[in-house]
């Protein structure tokens, strides 16, 4: 059994700065993609951003060059470095992880850009 605890959610200003943890925890032998999506209310759930076990990176046009997406394989973790915020960016965040080939996805946090 897998298990993913995210963090870091919260209320933030426009232009301001969040950072987002998640960390697999359980039975774990390898860790392949791990990634980044979020559903604002009454919208389909995006892909944000996402990267591979081998740090190759790709994110959704709208988060280019604010959005960072790293990850801690000692850790097995994976964050969202998210800076300039705007209020489109308003949404439950949600993290996914390719645990020897199965999904698992993380509770969801909010985050909410408002002033």
């Amino acid at each position: 059994q897998v298990q993913l605890v995210e963090s870091g959610g919260g209320l933030v200003q426009p232009g301001g700065s969040l950072r987002l943890s998640c960390a697999a925890s359980g039975s774990i032998f390898s860790i392949y993609t791990m990634g980044w999506y979020r559903q604002a209310p009454e919208k389909q759930r995006e892909l944000v951003a996402r990267i591979s076990s081998g740090n190759s990176t790709n994110y959704a046009d709208s988060v280019k060059d604010r959005f960072t997406i790293s990850r801690d394989n000692a850790k097995n973790t994976v964050y969202l470095q998210m800076n300039s915020l705007k209020a489109e960016d308003t949404a439950v965040y949600y993290c996914r992880i390719n645990v020897d080939g199965i999904l698992y996805w993380g509770q969801g946090t909010q985050v909410t850009v408002s002033s």
